[in-house]
């Protein structure tokens, strides 16, 4: 079976903040963006150009982070004010505060019902609230450092938690229990996340690197390798085949999660990418950097099999199969089929992207035809391969403008036949072109993160 997977591709960008965007997230129709920064604001973007954006004042210190209501009617934000404000996200800039710890917070979610919060702090606690006069229900209190990040399950029973103390705590909501803990030997997590399925986590860490474990068995199914510098976030597409990261190596990956190998590394930010999101409908994805911009990005995920699931139900049954014996990677992520089967200021500048097209033939079951698409200041490369049996990434040390990807594990342990090498590395160079934008590209055109716009204060 074959599938054309378009390339993603930056939209827009946003320019406000005036410090490190720390934190993204859209609403669930998609029609504006949330964002939180160092700078102690929270700002809200409309995705339509003609809309203005609004800066929201209230925080005494850095925003740490945001988040749309599952229906849009609200944003929480969390604080190193050691408060969390809930926003009426319009042009009033309506709030309400409450003190929720006593240290910094860093993280704010809700639950899928829209009644409950769930807050993480410094204090070494994870709280939960209701959001009716923000009354508090209870803490979690077994983590011995700063809790980077607490999660809601997508069904609500459970929440998930990573602390400075080198663990990732699952927890049971309604027993208050810890039901298991995950050790990060070599780092801690920045943060968590449940898959759309709620059968799986991922963790993006400060060893370089990004984990996937089962919540029922408790054992992990997928290690990437492939940053190589802090991973700061990460995000599940919705239909749960897809996983995006951000790093302080100033790129973002694309994971594909049925195959278990990268996808795509994305330039764009100047400096640490530190906060990423999927939409609600997995079409776009907004990062932020320390670069102060917001980028907003179309996934193209939907004109593939990926987005129905139809590829899905094929590799279910046909990859287990294709790890060689002797190989040492960890199961692949469809090797459990319960896990897969869920389907403010003026106008900021808006980019379409140039294209530049490269024609690539594949072999079966790899894409074709992709395109290389390079906006202004950013680019991408195109990671995929030739070989079925890849399920575990560990491309440890890529250099980011290396035009070429490691075909070690193809050639000896994927089977493929000696008379193909030369074939496959002819076949990977061109699928591997990773699209730089010159200087002068355009003269007449402002450089990405260089012009200002002025905002108004609510």
């Amino acid at each position: 079976m074959t599938s054309a997977l378009c390339d993603p591709i930056l939209e827009r960008h946003f320019k406000g903040h005036r410090d490190t965007v720390t934190s993204v997230d859209f609403s669930c129709n998609t029609k504006q963006i949330a964002t939180g920064s160092m700078d102690s604001c929270v700002m809200i973007w409309n995705m339509k150009p003609q809309m203005r954006a609004y800066r929201f004042d209230g925080h005494k210190d850095a925003v740490i982070s945001v988040q749309f209501s599952p229906s849009g009617h609200l944003v929480a934000s969390a604080s190193r004010d050691k408060t969390v404000r809930l926003w009426v996200p319009s042009m009033k800039a309506e709030s309400t505060a409450f003190r929720a710890h006593t240290a910094t917070v860093r993280s704010v979610n809700f639950s899928g019902d829209g009644q409950t919060l769930v807050t993480a702090s410094d204090d070494k606690t994870i709280k939960v609230w209701t959001i009716h006069r923000q009354k508090f229900l209870f803490s979690l209190n077994q983590h011995i450092n700063w809790v980077r990040c607490a999660k809601f399950s997508p069904d609500d029973r459970l929440i998930l938690s990573s602390s400075d103390d080198k663990t990732i705590k699952l927890w049971d909501k309604n027993s208050r229990e810890c039901i298991h803990s995950f050790y990060e030997h070599a780092g801690y997590a920045n943060h968590v996340d449940f898959h759309p399925s709620g059968t799986c986590i991922a963790a993006a860490s400060t060893d370089n690197s990004v984990k996937v474990w089962d919540t029922r068995s408790h054992k992990m199914l997928q290690h990437y390798q492939v940053h190589s510098g802090v991973v700061n976030s990460l995000s599940f597409h919705p239909g749960g085949n897809f996983l995006i990261t951000a790093s302080s190596d100033s790129t973002m990956k694309i994971l594909d999660l049925v195959e278990g190998k990268l996808l795509y590394t994305l330039h764009g930010h100047q400096g640490p990418v530190t906060c990423v999101a999927f939409s609600r409908t997995g079409e776009y994805f907004a990062s932020g950097g320390s670069d102060e911009q917001v980028m907003v990005w179309k996934s193209n995920f939907d004109c593939a099999e990926y987005s129905d699931g139809v590829r899905l139900q094929h590799k279910t049954t046909s990859s287990l199969q294709a790890s060689p014996a002797n190989s040492t990677a960890h199961p692949p992520f469809n090797s459990h089929p319960s896990v897969l089967h869920s389907q403010a200021s003026e106008p900021s500048e808006h980019f379409n992207g140039q294209d530049s097209h490269t024609a690539a033939h594949t072999q079966s079951g790899s894409r074709s035809g992709s395109h290389s698409r390079a906006t202004h200041s950013h680019t991408y490369r195109n990671h995929s391969t030739c070989s079925s049996s890849t399920h575990h990434t560990q491309a440890q040390g890529l250099p980011q403008h290396s035009t070429r990807v490691q075909t070690q594990s193809q050639a000896s342990d994927g089977g493929v036949l000696p008379g193909l090498a030369s074939s496959l590395e002819h076949i990977i160079g061109q699928l591997d072109i990773l699209t730089q934008a010159r200087d002068g590209f355009n003269k007449t055109d402002t450089k990405i993160g260089q012009k200002e716009q002025p905002l108004p204060s609510c």
